[in-house]
């Protein structure tokens, strides 16, 4: 696997291939396989739902999503795509897109086959669900209050 670490000769023509968007467009392009078209959908579907999204790379290769807070990450193996929700315990999936990880308390996660069809709409809820939890808990810490000793 080429290191996606090249920084472009002119940053007006060309991305950087540094920053977390171009590291997920590197790792998308180098799969070149269903997992590649799944990671990209995911990806599409996520900004859609919340256009404030913010991408980062973390863990040495880990797709992140966060919006006050980590939304949930876009790891790839060999058989499976897996959208992790950070605090997927806590959500309400109506659609029953939670298929992985469901013995914990705090994460819950999709597992994404080859050929297996993503209900976008669900998905798209199950995300701004996530980043509603992640912003009314940022709101609890924020306004929080120092008690006088």
């Amino acid at each position: 696997m080429a290191k996606a670490t090249t920084k472009a000769k002119n940053n007006d023509a060309a991305e950087d291939v540094t920053s977390a968007s171009g590291q997920i467009d590197a790792r998308i392009a180098e799969l070149a396989d269903w997992r590649g078209a799944t990671l990209a959908q995911i990806r599409k579907l996520i900004k859609e739902a919340d256009p404030d999204v913010v991408e980062e790379w973390k863990w040495r290769g880990v797709p992140v999503w966060e919006h006050g807070g980590i939304i949930c990450t876009g790891e790839t193996y060999k058989a499976v795509v897996k959208m992790t929700f950070a605090k997927g315990a806590a959500l309400e999936d109506p659609a029953g897109l939670f298929n992985a990880s469901l013995q914990g308390n705090t994460r819950r996660a999709i597992d994404i086959h080859e050929g297996e069809e993503v209900d976008e709409e669900a998905l798209k809820a199950l995300v701004l669900a996530a980043v509603e939890l992640n912003l009314s808990a940022q709101a609890l810490r924020s306004g929080r209050t120092r008690k006088k000793v």
